[in-house]
């Protein structure tokens, strides 16, 4: 096998630019059509972090490197359409060797780590990843018969590329099972792209998942989806170019594939906190992880080989405690005490370290290094904010107080690429005590639009804002500009001068972020302010294997949130619903402008029953349909008053998914 890596020089290239290369390195070449360069203050700090940060350490290149076998002659992955779904030539401008003011120089050393591309052997004849396919890394343990693939990637484009090309260079196998790390979509959405619902169903193909997985898959991003997708876009940058002022990267990859997810139910799930398993001939011992990095996540032990499997628990950064596409607050204490328990039963025998993002570790040594580490980073977050919490440091000061030790501070695999020190104390205060800091003029504050005029009012007006923002901006005072110039545009969101200003301010902040998180973030919106929100296309829509695994119940729930309260009070009814292929019944209930759901039962007096086959209503689900034009068309049926159908139309929500998040920037 061709074990040459397809660039060779990147490390090299990237350590020498780093140490040695002078400030605004490469600038020239790159052109920022929507802002500026790095300002004078932004490119010292970016020095200054050169000759402070451990880049002598280059073991993550060696590691990162280790095994490669074969690229493909592609970088771009299509769909059946020609639609392009995943490109890494996008990304050319971090293999050139310069070093960029415009980007955080640990930031820049994690997203020239994360070009990995193509196929790796990670354990002889064994374990074999392909990196660089999408934002998870797709790992394959060969078995007695086949393949068992650990994470299916987010995309049915990309996993099914993924394993055409391990099948291309170690010969053609067949997939025996499937295990899904987490619960998390990048991890299963690509599940339809390698094995079919029919070979599962016949007992050809094993799914394998944490407990609470079909739950946690489906809910997480159903309830508060719409808002969910629209923060995604900015946390990930999807509507920003990529280039050395834009996106670069994701910490545990480049980004977000854009094809098409799926899912199958599990046919195994494993209950207990440590569970044995011989799959296809491989010994596995799977330890359920809850409340980690997803609600319902596992490692998995191979005890013969002396590999440990960290799922996403353990990667080349700090994760997000709380992540900014909004989800639940993570439990960094949990989360510490599962790595440390891994640690103490695997880690210390452990010969390989592999995880579902990023690269692997070989050696005992190396290994028990980073699991320390990432395990004393969590339990420092959580400790550490709940010390100053107690001597009276509140939410809205924890983030300017927490200081991540030095120690850890000179680890590379705990950095701050994926959350951020900021938001991920903010996020454990917060999951102890709560949003409020004790202040009772905080416990319900005025909107931000509602506030800032009287502040804008009371310093002197716009113009007096605006001079005072560039003087500050001149002498590097970002976030203090930042302060003042975001009551402006929430006073006057069509002063587009204070806008183009607060996307300077967000600009410079966003390359001074280690954080791809925060750095995203902060230029989407810089772009967002000048240029106006770009349109944001509908949802695709729900798939029909994510439909079909979605419950009754969960999609009477979510159909709850879409329900305006102030039409519906006043209008309540009782609802009869039976699908009968399930043998399902819930009573259905509009009460005081709220629809609630319960299973199992049936109302004695309803106002109406309708009867549909779940089946049936996967079209409901998928949003190809609504109920009532359903049952107009004889699919199902309904008893009693129908009109029971029209009042609940006439209260539902259709949720724009291009909401403003910035005042004034609707197109």
């Amino acid at each position: 096998m061709n074990f040459q890596h397809p660039f060779p020089a990147v490390r090299t290239a990237f350590i020498l630019c780093c140490l040695v290369m002078p400030s605004h390195a490469g600038a020239q070449e790159h052109f920022n059509p929507n802002g500026n360069q790095a300002s004078d203050f932004t490119a010292q700090l970016q020095q200054q972090l050169r000759a402070a940060l451990p880049f002598e350490d280059e073991r993550d290149f060696a590691e990162s490197q280790q095994g490669f076998i074969a690229a493909p002659d592609y970088r771009q992955i299509t769909a059946a359409n020609g639609r392009v779904v995943w490109d890494m030539t996008r990304y050319d401008f971090l293999l050139t060797g310069d070093s960029y003011d415009s980007i955080h120089p640990s930031l820049q050393r994690q997203a020239t780590l994360n070009m990995n591309y193509g196929l790796y052997e990670v354990v002889t004849d064994f374990i074999y990843q392909v990196r660089g396919f999408d934002l998870a890394n797709m790992t394959l343990v060969k078995g007695e018969t086949g393949w068992i693939i650990f994470d299916v990637l987010l995309t049915e484009q990309t996993a099914n590329a993924a394993l055409s090309l391990a099948n291309e260079q170690l010969g053609e196998l067949p997939v025996k099972a499937v295990v899904y790390s987490h619960s998390h979509v990048d991890h299963f959405g690509g599940v339809r792209g390698i094995v079919s619902e029919a070979d599962v169903a016949a007992g050809n193909v094993q799914i394998i998942a944490p407990q609470g997985f079909m739950a946690e898959a489906i809910s997480e991003n159903v309830y508060a989806g719409n808002a969910m997708s629209r923060r995604a876009g900015l946390q990930y940058g999807r509507n920003i170019p990529s280039s050395p002022f834009g996106q670069v990267d994701s910490a545990i990859g480049k980004g977000l594939a854009a094809g098409t997810t799926g899912l199958i139910a599990p046919t195994l799930v494993i209950e207990e906190d440590f569970e044995e398993h011989i799959i296809d001939g491989i010994t596995m011992v799977f330890q359920n992880t809850p409340g980690t990095e997803a609600p319902a996540e596992m490692n998995t032990w191979f005890p013969e080989q002396k590999v440990f499997w960290a799922a996403e628990n353990i990667t080349a950064t700090v994760h997000n405690v709380y992540t900014l596409r909004g989800a639940l607050v993570r439990d960094a204490l949990s989360w510490s005490k599962q790595i440390n328990e891994a640690l103490y039963r695997y880690g210390r025998e452990a010969e390989v370290l592999v995880s579902s993002h990023n690269w692997p570790r070989w050696g005992n040594e190396r290994i028990q290094e980073v699991m320390r580490a990432q395990r004393d980073a969590y339990a420092n977050l959580n400790n550490q904010t709940l010390f100053l919490a107690n001597q009276g440091v509140t939410i809205n000061e924890i983030h300017n107080e927490y200081v991540v030790p030095e120690s850890l501070q000179q680890q590379w695999n705990v950095r701050q690429y994926h959350g951020s020190e900021f938001h991920n104390a903010r996020a454990v205060l917060n999951r102890y005590l709560g949003y409020w800091d004790g202040n009772p003029a905080t416990l319900a504050p005025l909107s931000p639009s509602d506030s800032a005029p009287l502040y804008v009012e009371m310093m002197g007006g716009s113009a007096s804002i605006i001079a005072k923002a560039e003087e500050l901006y001149a002498t590097g005072g970002y976030r203090l500009a930042m302060e003042i110039l975001n009551k402006l545009v929430y006073a006057e969101p069509s002063n587009q001068e204070a806008k183009n200003a607060l996307a300077d301010v967000f600009e410079q902040l966003g390359y001074q972020y280690e954080s791809a998180s925060m750095r995203n973030v902060f230029l989407a919106a810089g772009q967002e302010l000048r240029n106006g929100m770009q349109t944001i296309a509908a949802p695709r829509g729900t798939s029909p294997s994510m439909a079909r695994a979605m419950t009754t119940s969960q999609w009477w729930d979510a159909v709850a949130t879409r329900v305006d309260s102030s039409l519906a009070d006043g209008n309540d009814y009782v609802v009869n619903f039976i699908t009968p292929d399930t043998g399902q019944t819930f009573v259905i209930e509009m009460s005081s402008g709220t629809l609630s759901n319960i299973e199992g039962f049936l109302a004695e007096d309803p106002h109406a029953t309708i009867t549909i086959d779940r089946a049936e209503l996967n079209t409901v689900i998928m949003g190809q349909a609504t109920l009532a034009e359903q049952l107009q068309n004889g699919i199902g049926s309904v008893e009693g008053d129908a009109s029971v159908l029209l009042a609940l139309a006439a209260v539902l929500t259709v949720f724009n998914p291009g909401f403003e998040v910035l005042p004034g920037t609707l197109p």
